[in-house]
């Protein structure tokens, strides 16, 4: 790269961190406040437009259950759609429809969180509903009896019919071998098969509480307004004891596990997964974000090195990617994942000697500092072009909070990136890509006549 190259890569990263940080510190107010209850409510400002996002977080996902009742949580997300001691099934959506609102859910690993879209002057009707589901949600037997086969269903289309999907399933479970991160989110079938809406009750029960959620509320409000609102619907639902949730904390250094899964699947594939901390477990919050820049240096477009060496000048692969998610409650994986040009006449093993040739080359030399700051620049652009709408801003702040950060990381994490050094990337890469740490899986086709398998090897 030349002096004007390296002058404009500078000049691209300065430049787009300015607005997200101007804004953050002064066009957008954040307040933060309890209820005797427990209840955090966060409200961020945004008033450009006359919309609002509220946003209900609970701290209950697939990680929290334990065998034999995999599933609950997102099993009670759907039912908290039917009904209340006020309203029948499915009226508190035809509600918000008549108003004109988006509504849906979401469960992952961490959390369960439900959101409503609507205009800044219908906000208390999306309030008052959470708080009515909250406090008195029906569960009817019928309506759970219902429920359930689509749950079954979803699972079949989503997973069980679904190749891929299915094979990162069953990698996940030899990836997380101490945690409830194994666990699939929408449950094991055996599981949904034997649950039963008295399992449901009792898991509202145990974790849907105030003092173990979070309402964030994002757009043309007021602090004063929400804080009105959430003390009328809100203040008047009690707080319960909580079970105990322990952070989900990986083996690191288990040994390399090897698997060959047999899928319906016309192409075979790798899938390589490293025990890593999340920002949540981590003592060095630097490492963390140099692992989320080593994964845009290896697969962050089409100048990135998986593509453009394995994939172009190679032709060793047909495509390859490399993902990170750094906010957990607990470890992370670092994955990455290939599939050979067969065309070529590529095996599964060449592909892995080419993933790993990537890796040690990071652990050996650190990437250029222009390299760095072309990620860099990528990176943050994505934030800030992602934090333009009302509803991701809600989303970053719930997220954090679910997973036992503060959301004042959103407002932090620009600078955090921009601080990482090649010294930080080449000192992740040495500490964490080592073999012990690893799960690999060959996802292989299946032959005609094959059952679904899966055989673990360590080594």
């Amino acid at each position: 790269m030349n002096a004007f190259a390296r002058r404009v890569a500078s000049l691209l990263l300065s430049a787009l961190c300015l607005p997200l940080s101007a804004l953050a510190a002064s066009g957008q107010p954040t307040h933060e406040f309890r209820l005797d209850n427990g209840l955090t409510v966060i409200v961020r400002e945004d008033h450009r437009a006359p919309v609002v996002v509220s946003q209900l977080w609970y701290k209950i996902g697939s990680s929290y259950e334990r065998p034999g009742f995999t599933g609950l949580s997102h099993a009670l997300e759907h039912m908290m759609f039917k009904g209340s001691a006020r309203l029948g099934p499915g009226e508190s959506s035809r509600i918000l429809r008549e108003l004109g609102a988006e509504e849906n859910a979401f469960t992952s690993d961490d959390y369960t969180a439900y959101y409503q879209v609507l205009a800044r002057d219908r906000l208390e009707v999306a309030l008052e509903m959470e708080a009515d589901r909250l406090a008195s949600l029906a569960l009817p037997a019928d309506e759970f009896s219902r429920e359930i086969e689509v749950i079954k269903e979803e699972r079949r289309l989503r997973t069980e019919d679904n190749p891929s999907s299915l094979a990162f399933e069953r990698f996940k479970t030899a990836a997380y071998p101490a945690t409830g991160y194994r666990n699939p989110t929408i449950g094991w079938m055996s599981d949904l098969e034997r649950m039963t809406v008295d399992d449901l009750r009792a898991w509202h029960k145990d974790w849907y509480s105030p003092n173990n959620a979070t309402l964030v509320v994002v757009g043309d409000v007021t602090a004063d307004e929400v804080k009105t609102l959430t003390e009328r619907h809100f203040a008047a639902i009690p707080a319960r004891p909580l079970p105990t949730a322990k952070a989900p904390l990986e083996l690191p250094a288990l040994g390399e596990r090897r698997l060959t899964l047999r899928v319906k699947t016309q192409l075979p594939s790798l899938l390589l997964g490293f025990n890593v901390p999340g920002l949540a477990s981590s003592d060095n919050p630097r490492e963390v974000h140099a692992l989320r820049l080593i994964a845009a240096l290896l697969d962050g477009g089409y100048s990135a090195r998986l593509p453009s060496r394995l994939e172009r000048e190679q032709e060793l692969v047909t495509g390859a990617s490399a993902w990170y998610n750094p906010f957990t409650r607990g470890d992370s994986l670092f994955i990455l994942s290939a599939r050979p040009n067969v065309q070529q006449g590529k095996t599964l093993e060449q592909v892995e000697a080419g993933l790993w040739q990537e890796l040690e080359l990071l652990k050996s030399q650190p990437p250029s500092a222009e390299e760095v700051a072309r990620v860099q620049a990528q990176v943050i652009a994505g934030l800030i072009y992602e934090r333009d709408s009302i509803a991701s801003q809600a989303t970053g702040i719930g997220q954090l909070q679910a997973v036992g950060l503060s959301w004042q990381l959103l407002d932090q994490e620009l600078e955090a990136l921009k601080a990482v050094t090649p010294a930080d990337i080449q000192a992740a890469a040495q500490r964490l890509f080592q073999r012990e740490r690893l799960t690999l899986a060959q996802v292989l086709p299946l032959a005609s006549t094959e059952p679904t398998t899966a055989e673990t090897r360590h080594e």
